[in-house]
């Protein structure tokens, strides 16, 4: 009897969790994304470049439940014209990654602002050719260098006809 009653909370479980989507990879709503640090992060071809560069499966597949499947090549060469590094000043203590990109690397991306906001994690805000918030990505877990590589494949300055 014991048994019997455990294998039916275990398939009760399983069930509850089908049901709630997880078993058949439904995307989750803005608000969980956002709280996972996907808010920005919108097309899936963003997630296959991510696992390439961030080797946490668990990480690569909350992203592709945030994600929107790739309509046409060329948005997944989607580009902006700026970031803003936007981060608490009292935090930065936490993410050493997001310190080393700041004072040693930051010079050498002009289009990139630092922007310290009580309270903020760390993330990109970026930009299009109106200087307009287009998107917002966190980068609490990222890597020095994954910062870098991300800004020279994602951003490219537009030069204007005035």
């Amino acid at each position: 009897m014991g048994r019997s009653l455990s294998v039916a909370a275990a398939v009760a479980a399983v069930v509850l969790v089908c049901l709630s989507g997880l078993c058949r990879g439904e995307r989750l709503g803005a608000r969980e994304c956002e709280d996972l640090g996907f808010t920005g992060l919108a097309l899936c071809s963003d997630c296959n470049a991510l696992s390439e560069f961030v080797k946490d499966q668990e990480l690569v597949e909350d992203c592709r439940k945030c994600c929107t499947e790739d309509s046409d090549d060329s948005i997944s060469k989607l580009t902006f014209s700026g970031a803003i590094i936007e981060v608490c000043m009292r935090k930065l203590v936490f993410y050493p990654e997001v310190v080393g990109f700041l004072e040693e690397d930051k010079d050498d991306f002009p289009y990139v602002e630092a922007r310290y906001s009580y309270g903020s994690p760390p993330k990109l805000i970026m930009l299009d050719d109106k200087g307009e918030h287009k998107e917002t990505i966190r980068i609490d877990n990222w890597k020095r260098e994954h910062i870098r590589q991300f800004l020279k494949e994602k951003v490219k300055l537009v030069k204007s006809d005035s």
